[in-house]
């Protein structure tokens, strides 16, 4: 068995694995901080900002910033929501979504309607120049993340998947504490 071969077996068997300066990257004792956590929250950060430069480099060549691309996508997807609920979906403050439709209504691409059953709230629509905008580049722009993403196996895609989403949740439960 080569050297790659024995790494991936052993590391599939979840066994200590030697990093490339040959030290020992298994879990630290108790009371003691783990470098192997230490080590995953810059990989994952270093992937993150990865994927976002890909993203943002994407979008911008639409005139667009990514959260105000996130806002176009859901609503091209979802319909007509409230601005309560595009905020929840993209991210973002109350104070931040109200800026957000300020600049897509001012680009055209999105209008405000009132809310029959409560007169606070508001709805946002794509107008047809948004729903044209967003039905045209949204393609490319979902394969562009395939591409960028398919450094990994759709299972590896699938076990990374769960271990982020379970990542997250305890990240967030700390929080709760």
């Amino acid at each position: 068995m080569n050297a790659k071969a024995n790494f991936r077996a052993t590391k599939a068997a979840g066994g200590p694995v030697a990093s490339k300066a040959g030290r020992n990257t298994s879990s630290a004792p108790a009371g003691t901080t783990p470098k192997g956590s230490l080590k995953l929250w810059v990989v994952l950060a270093r992937a993150y900002a990865a994927m976002a430069r890909q993203v943002e480099t994407d979008i911008s060549r639409h005139g667009l910033t990514p959260t105000e691309f996130g806002i176009l996508e859901v609503l091209h997807h979802k319909g007509p929501l409230l601005l309560g609920e595009i905020q929840r979906k993209v991210l973002v403050t109350s104070g931040g979504i109200t800026y957000l439709v300020d600049r897509l209504v001012a680009k055209g691409l999105v209008e405000r309607q009132d809310c029959p059953d409560d007169r606070r709230a508001r709805y946002a629509v794509l107008t047809p120049t948004g729903e044209a905008l967003i039905r045209r580049i949204f393609p490319a722009h979902s394969n562009m993340i395939e591409r960028a993403v398919g450094a990994l196996t759709p299972d590896e895609q699938a076990v990374a998947t769960s271990l982020l989403r379970r990542l997250g949740r305890g990240a967030a439960d700390l929080t709760q504490e």
